[in-house]
């Protein structure tokens, strides 16, 4: 399984696609690990060179001493593309993946061709809320949080029923470790990026969850408004759309990375 060794931070990543293809960088929310986006893999791996990999602290990634901030964790996008000799990729991050994105479409668009932010936001919750979260992890680890985090994730239907996927993504979820998941935590925490939203000119899909509570679509319309010319969809999901809506979710992407949509 290949790592990167980059500035800080060992990240586990994984390959698909012909290498000549465009790239395409994605990268997982918080809590999940890059297996997340199996749903998109049959339509995107014959159409893209794509590059998944474990947020610092999540999957098989090294955990390293926290707090993160969003700032870090988006250079670690940019060492990693760097790592791989790519100068520019698509990206596409949903919820904690998506905070990344807006980050390296303000402070590294070089990097960018297009930018998808699914089921994420500008500024999340306030601190009192991650605090309490941080809180309860720390005295019983993720597995502590988890029937809350994951009815937030999917609607309840789904988790009376659960599929493998959603079964797998519980157990991600209850394995990532305490530290990673905790210093990550304090990432969202401390992020507002509402002020620099309207320097992102590269081309942006902002993705939205008709039942999302973690970022609703007021937190989508958001980003929307201040990030010139952005496009806008809404999907019957919950929080993690890509897996609720997956046909919609990959159907949605793939148009718009090809300028069709």
């Amino acid at each position: 399984m290949p790592f990167a060794q980059l500035p800080g931070v060992r990240l586990h990543y994984r390959l698909d696609g012909d290498p000549g293809s465009p790239p395409l960088l994605l990268s997982n929310s918080l809590g999940t690990s890059l297996e997340m986006w199996e749903p998109q893999m049959p339509a995107l791996a014959p159409r893209f060179r794509v590059i998944r990999y474990d947020s610092r602290g999540h999957g098989q990634s090294e955990v390293t001493q926290g707090p993160y901030s969003i700032g870090m964790l988006g250079q670690d996008a940019v060492h990693l593309l760097d790592a791989l000799a790519i100068p520019r990729a698509h990206f596409c991050g949903l919820s904690m993946g998506g905070m990344v994105g807006m980050w390296l479409g303000i402070n590294a668009p070089g990097y960018l061709d297009r930018l998808v932010l699914a089921n994420t936001g500008a500024r999340i919750g306030t601190a009192e809320l991650w605090n309490a979260r941080i809180d309860a992890v720390r005295k019983g680890g993720t597995a502590a949080v988890a029937p809350a985090v994951l009815s937030r994730w999917f609607s309840q239907q789904l988790l009376e029923q659960p599929t493998p996927m959603i079964a797998q993504l519980r157990k991600t979820f209850e394995a990532t470790s305490t530290e990673g998941y905790v210093a990550s935590c304090a990432a969202v925490r401390d992020m507002d990026q509402r002020h620099g939203l309207h320097r992102i000119h590269v081309p942006t899909l902002v993705i939205a969850g008709t039942q999302d509570g973690v970022t609703t679509q007021s937190d989508a319309r958001s980003i929307v408004e201040r990030i010139e010319r952005a496009r806008y969809i809404e999907l019957e999901a919950s929080h993690l759309s890509n897996v609720q809506a997956a046909p919609a979710f990959t159907q949605a992407l793939v148009q718009f990375l090809a300028n069709r949509g």
